[in-house]
């Protein structure tokens, strides 16, 4: 039995504390929070402190909490020597207080409270600073999923700004579509086989091979019409740096 305290009260503690509860051979020990939890952390069967010093003894003590908050959090731990993990894709597993033992237990995911998750479906990236605490990283995650990588911090640091790229932007083009639609009585709706086509693509083939559209075709007449049509000068910037980044990808020239 692995027993496991989360700290956080966010949407990653939410989602890790669920499928660390549901999973068989963990004991999910303790949750803490400064502050209220949400109600969704109210119907695990988990202690609920918002205290530190309340912290009973566990295997493996998770910090999720906000990018900036880790280090001082992990500060102010009140004991030694204690495996002591963060869940952030951005910072380095060196960001951690030194008076414990270190290691990383970042999902790669996009979390929102109210949405759940097949947790079996979502990557583990493990790191830890010895074999054995990477090994009882390794064992926990094989509890919840199969999808489990030691990756360092450099790389998941590359994976964590790729994930902006591919999850984060391109869910701000979703709602500059969205809006475009709107502005001229369109439903968005029309665009979602579209939006879902292209994700699936990408399961088959390499995103370069499945680029298509105007500048992937070098057609400039499409190009030029479709800035015209554009009247908010922040998308305009959008589509042209897109364009361009696409035509030069092709070996076009730029516009």
């Amino acid at each position: 039995m692995i027993t496991v305290s989360i700290i956080g009260g966010g949407n990653v503690a939410f989602h890790l504390a669920t499928a660390l509860n549901n999973a068989s051979g963990v004991k999910l020990q303790q949750l803490y929070n400064r502050s209220e939890f949400a109600d969704g952390f109210h119907q695990l069967s988990t202690p609920l402190v918002h205290s530190l010093k309340d912290l009973d003894a566990a295997d493996i003590f998770i910090i999720a909490v906000a990018d900036d908050a880790i280090r001082q959090v992990s500060l102010e731990l009140p004991f030694k020597d204690q495996l002591v993990v963060h869940t952030s894709g951005s910072v380095p597993m060196d960001s951690l207080g030194d008076q414990n033992r270190k290691g990383v237990f970042y999902a790669l995911q996009s979390f929102s409270m109210n949405r759940r998750i097949p947790f079996d479906q979502i990557p583990l990236c493990l790191e830890a600073e010895n074999p054995e605490d990477l090994q009882l990283l390794k064992e926990l995650g094989a509890k919840i999923t199969p999808l489990r990588y030691h990756v360092n911090s450099t790389q998941r640091a590359a994976l964590h700004l790729s994930a902006v790229f591919v999850n984060n932007f391109v869910n701000h083009l979703y709602f500059i579509g969205q809006e475009l639609c709107e502005t001229h009585q369109v439903s968005f709706d029309v665009l979602k086989p579209l939006i879902k086509e292209t994700a699936q693509k990408i399961t088959e083939m390499t995103p370069f091979d499945a680029q298509t559209g105007p500048a992937r075709r070098n057609d400039k007449n499409t190009i030029d019409k479709q800035l015209t049509h554009l009247t908010n000068t922040q998308y305009q910037s959008l589509y042209s740096a897109f364009t361009e980044s696409i035509l030069t990808t092709y070996g076009h020239q730029k516009l």
